[in-house]
């Protein structure tokens, strides 16, 4: 046999054990990246698009409450009810008032507004007004109607031309804006910023003052 005879069976085996050494390392990726999928902590996706759902107001009254202006008089400016009347503050002296200036374009404001409703439904038939005060133009008068009859029992109450949060002493700082008033008409106390009036902090607020002479 000469050379050439001897190296065709070596080449042949070189060969064979070159593709078999090839077909071991695609085995063993394949192998690693199994394992690896199955220790990978599952994740759950997240949504790039669609609603956001809307975060709970979780700011407890009692906690958020401002006495800056602690047994100031009410202003005697007037907004409208829901048929047009003229209202002022004094109009509900007597009861413990919730007023609430708000604006369908302040998303805090219409975050916290389900939770004045609880409050209302909470007090019915007590001497206790929750007064919701859009400061809305008349061009979003509708928008604003819809919004507070999708949360009753609040009635309607507007001042167009935006004058109630400054005649305020201090004046209001941002929406929303509540200011609540004793039986005796003065202010009680304050809160800049949406807040949690359904929760048991705004009760005992309330019922400190329900239960003042």
């Amino acid at each position: 046999m000469n050379d050439q005879s001897a190296a065709k069976p070596r080449g042949r085996v070189l060969t064979w054990a070159l593709w078999g050494a090839a077909a071991i390392g695609v085995a063993a990726v394949v192998y690693i990246i199994a394992q690896s999928m199955a220790k990978a902590p599952t994740q759950t996706p997240v949504a790039t698009s669609g609603p956001v759902a809307a975060a709970p107001v979780t700011h407890d009254v009692a906690k958020k409450l401002e006495h800056a202006a602690d047994g100031t008089a009410a202003p005697a400016y007037a907004f409208v009810d829901g048929a047009g009347k003229k209202v002022t503050a004094a109009d509900f002296k007597g009861k413990v008032v919730v007023m609430n200036l708000w604006a369908t374009w302040c998303a805090p404001c219409k975050l916290e507004m389900p939770t004045l409703a609880k409050l209302a439904q909470a007090y019915a038939g007590k001497p206790v007004a929750v007064v919701a005060v859009s400061i809305d133009k008349s061009e979003a008068l509708a928008q604003a109607k819809a919004f507070i009859a999708a949360n009753a029992p609040l009635g309607f109450y507007n001042d167009a031309e935006a004058k109630l949060p400054w005649a305020l002493a201090p004046p209001a700082n941002g929406m929303p804006t509540t200011i609540i008033l004793g039986k005796d008409g003065l202010e009680r106390g304050r809160i800049s910023g949406e807040a949690d009036w359904a929760g048991p902090g705004a009760r005992a607020v309330i019922d400190r003052l329900l239960a003042a002479s």
